[in-house]
C-alpha cells in the first residue's frame, strides 16, 4: 500500500468504502479502499486476510447488521491489521448492533451491549457510528469505552433531503422513540411535526393511533423512524395515514434492516416513495453517509 491511510471493507461495503476514501482524500493525503478477503471453510470457519503492507493509519468500514455473521470476522480483521503494524485503527459501523440490551430485563440475561461494547473498545482506538438505538445508556462511551466513540446524527442530511423533494411535509414519527429524529429533522426548516401512539399487541402485531390535535388529511405525509426491522410499526403508521386522509405517504429511514419479509410488505402497502441512508446496503439507499463519516474519522485522528 502506497497510500497515507486506507479503508478497508468486506466486500459487500466495498462501494461504501471507495465513497468514504474519496471523502477523506482532502483531509488526510493520500486515501484508498481495499477489500478484507474472506474465505469460509466447510465446518463454518473463516479465514481473514487484511491486503499487507498497512499503513499506519487504518479504517475498517463494517456496519454491523446479521452481527452474528459479522463480528467474529471484523475481530479477525482488527488482529491481523494490528499484527501488520497497523498504530491506529478506527471501526466505521454505520448501523451498531446490540446496543438495545443495556440492562439484564429478566434473571441471567447477558447485558449485550457491555459484552460488545468492550470487545469494540479492545480492538479499535476510535469507533464511529450514526444514530445508534441507545435507551437508557445515553451517550456512546458508556457504551463503547474506546478512546474516542463518536455518535454522529443523520438528520441534516435526511432534512436536506426531504426539502429537496417534498413540498410542506408533515413529519410523521411511529411511536414516541422517534420524537427526537422528527424534531431533529424538522430543526431550522418550519416542517410540521407530529407524533403517534404505538400499541404493541405481539411481536408482529402493531396498531397506531395518530394524533387528535393535528390533521393529517390531505397533507404530504413522511414517515421518520431510525430503524426499520420487521417494518410491522411502518406498514401500522402507512395504513393508519392513508385512513386518515393523507395525499401521500412516504417513509424515510436511517438504518433499513428490512428483516424477513420486511421490504416486500412494504412494497405491497404502494408508499409513494420509501428512502434510506446507506448505513445499510439496500435498493432504498438515497443518501450518502460518506461526508459525515468521513467527518467523524478525522475526529478520531
Amino acid at each position: 500500500m502506497t497510500s497515507d491511510m486506507v479503508v478497508l471493507s468486506f466486500p459487500d461495503a466495498a462501494g461504501q468504502a471507495s465513497m468514504l476514501a474519496a471523502a477523506l482524500l482532502s483531509e488526510q493525503g493520500r486515501v484508498s479502499a481495499a477489500e478484507i478477503t474472506v474465505h469460509r471453510f466447510p465446518d463454518g470457519e473463516s479465514r481473514v486476510a487484511v491486503p499487507v503492507p498497512l499503513p499506519d493509519h487504518v479504517v475498517i468500514l463494517c456496519s454491523l447488521n446479521q452481527p452474528n455473521e459479522k463480528l467474529i470476522e471484523l475481530l479477525l480483521a482488527a488482529s491481523a491489521a494490528r499484527a501488520n503494524g497497523v498504530k491506529r485503527l478506527i471501526l466505521v459501523a454505520p448501523y451498531l448492533c446490540y446496543m438495545r440490551q443495556d440492562t439484564a430485563f429478566h434473571p441471567g440475561e447477558a447485558i449485550s451491549q457491555q459484552v460488545i461494547g468492550q470487545l469494540l473498545a479492545d480492538a479499535f482506538d476510535g469507533v464511529v457510528t450514526v444514530d445508534p438505538h441507545l435507551h437508557r445508556v445515553h451517550q456512546l462511551k458508556q457504551a463503547i469505552p474506546a478512546s474516542k466513540a463518536l455518535a454522529l446524527s443523520a438528520t441534516v442530511l435526511m432534512g436536506d433531503f426531504i426539502a429537496s423533494r417534498v413540498e410542506q411535509p408533515l413529519l410523521l414519527g411511529p411511536d414516541e422513540e422517534s420524537q427526537q429524529w422528527v424534531d431533529a429533522i424538522a430543526a431550522g426548516r418550519g416542517f410540521d411535526v407530529a407524533v403517534a401512539e404505538k400499541q404493541r399487541l405481539g411481536d408482529s402485531d402493531v396498531q397506531i393511533h395518530l394524533p387528535a390535535d393535528i390533521s393529517v388529511a390531505g397533507r404530504h405525509i413522511v414517515l421518520v423512524d431510525d430503524v426499520a426491522s420487521t417494518g410491522r410499526t411502518l406498514l401500522a403508521a402507512v395504513e393508519a395515514a392513508k385512513a386518515a386522509g393523507a395525499a401521500s405517504v412516504s417513509a424515510i429511514i436511517t438504518h433499513a434492516l428490512f428483516a424477513g419479509d420486511a421490504w416486500p410488505r412494504l412494497q405491497a402497502a404502494e408508499l409513494d416513495a420509501i428512502w434510506s441512508t446507506d448505513s445499510i446496503v439496500h435498493s432504498s439507499n438515497v443518501i450518502s453517509l460518506a461526508p459525515l463519516l468521513a467527518n467523524g474519522v478525522n475526529s478520531c485522528l
